[in-house]
């Protein structure tokens, strides 16, 4: 497991520790987290699991068109 070396002002330091204590974390762990979340290739599996929850709710597209009038002509090309 490689390790890194960072530098930090003190308030900087004294917010992560922080951060890292509220989360029940060791500063590494944490850290390591927040790397890990930023690198992400793929999707979280809440956002995932969003995809079509909504199509019950959202309007078909007659319906949103319904409203709308006739198209003006256009020339051909």
């Amino acid at each position: 497991m490689g390790q890194v070396t960072i530098y930090l002002d003190n308030e900087t330091e004294n917010k992560l520790k922080k951060a890292a204590q509220s989360s029940h974390l060791s500063v590494s762990k944490w850290v390591a987290g927040i790397i890990e979340e930023k690198i992400a290739t793929e999707w979280p599996q809440d956002v995932v699991n969003l995809a079509g929850s909504w199509k019950d709710d959202f309007p078909t597209i007659e319906e949103i068109r319904s409203g709308v009038g006739q198209d003006s002509a256009r020339k051909g090309l």
